[in-house]
């Protein structure tokens, strides 16, 4: 029995802002491949030979959804061995917080890019472990129910 293993480095993005009702909204992304094709989740992607976990988020954010993102901060590391049907995924996750909703456009292996409530993807749901993550990355307001 072997007990080496592969494992693949991935960082997310949990891109936040408010609408005009400041309603606290997160930039998802439909995915168009397997694993998981159709369902929410954060923009992210792998990261490339000799790159920095934040600057690839910032990379796949820009591919995925076509913004930019402002300053990132780790949420954190996220690496259970069944978060994603392909393998050992160990995915670095960052937030950002922008000043308004710029409007998304769908690039790379997204096949929609959109802003949705962060109340709603909660109910919804999102793919892999994306629903910890956004969790995670929420700041802390006491009378929210997220």
């Amino acid at each position: 029995m072997s007990t080496r293993e592969t494992a693949y480095l991935t960082a997310d993005v949990v891109a936040l802002a408010d609408d005009a009702d400041g309603t606290l909204h997160v930039l998802l992304i439909r995915r168009a491949k397997d694993p998981h094709v159709g369902r929410w989740v954060l923009p992210g992607g792998h990261v490339e030979s000799g790159e920095r976990t934040e600057i690839a988020a910032r990379r796949e954010l820009a591919e995925e959804t076509g913004i930019e993102a402002g300053e990132t901060i780790l949420v954190g590391v996220y690496a259970d061995p069944s978060r994603d049907p392909r393998g050992r995924y160990v995915s670095f996750a960052y937030s950002t917080r922008l000043s308004r909703m710029v409007p998304p456009t769908a690039g790379d292996d997204a096949a929609v890019a959109e802003w949705l409530p962060v109340d709603t993807a909660l109910s919804e749901g999102l793919a892999f472990d994306h629903e910890d993550i956004l969790r995670d990355a929420l700041p802390w307001r006491p009378h929210d129910e997220f």
